[in-house]
């Protein structure tokens, strides 16, 4: 049995599309998964299965718009083993995340999308703000004093061309 990290992305923002995490779990149980933790209210899940990666994000993602009630059906599903996961934090840029008192760094984890297609979304303020490309995700990293300043934000929100439901923002 594999051990995966699951990352909801359309969950619990703003008070829309409430999903109680106790019903959540009952819910992933109920396909099958089996040891289901989740992580306060955020839509991050970790549960134990035998199903491929592909599978288990058809499976999720089908079964949330029918089991809760959904103010949005677009709700997704991204499926990490352990490894990438671990990949994803070994191979972050030097020095990100280890300074919070100084920088909000954040892991902006992509969803059928790579990170090329992902980058043009950002405009970082020089000075404030730093984005850096992996792979499956983006970091971003903007001095705390002058997050007020940050363009980082605005861009996920505005931007036409790659909809933001293609990212999972995981704040520091």
């Amino acid at each position: 049995m594999n051990t995966y990290v699951i990352l909801l992305r359309g969950i619990n923002v703003g008070g829309k599309n409430k999903v109680p995490m106790a019903g959540l779990i009952k819910c992933l149980e109920e396909l099958g998964f089996s040891h289901v933790s989740t992580y306060l209210a955020s839509g991050n899940v970790i549960l134990k299965s035998d199903k491929r990666l592909d599978e288990i994000k058809a499976q999720i993602e089908e079964a949330l718009p029918k089991r809760f009630r959904l103010d949005n059906e677009l709700i997704k599903v991204l499926v990490l083993t352990r490894p990438q996961l671990q990949a994803i934090i070994d191979n972050k840029p030097e020095d990100f995340g280890e300074q919070p008192e100084k920088y909000h760094s954040d892991a902006i984890f992509l969803i059928d999308i790579d990170a090329a297609q992902a980058m043009p979304v950002f405009d970082p303020r020089e000075g404030v703000d730093q984005v850096w490309s992996g792979q499956g995700v983006v970091y971003s990293q903007r001095l705390s004093s002058q997050r007020t300043k940050s363009r980082l934000s605005k861009g996920l929100r505005s931007h036409q061309h790659l909809p933001h439901q293609d990212m999972i923002r995981i704040f520091d």
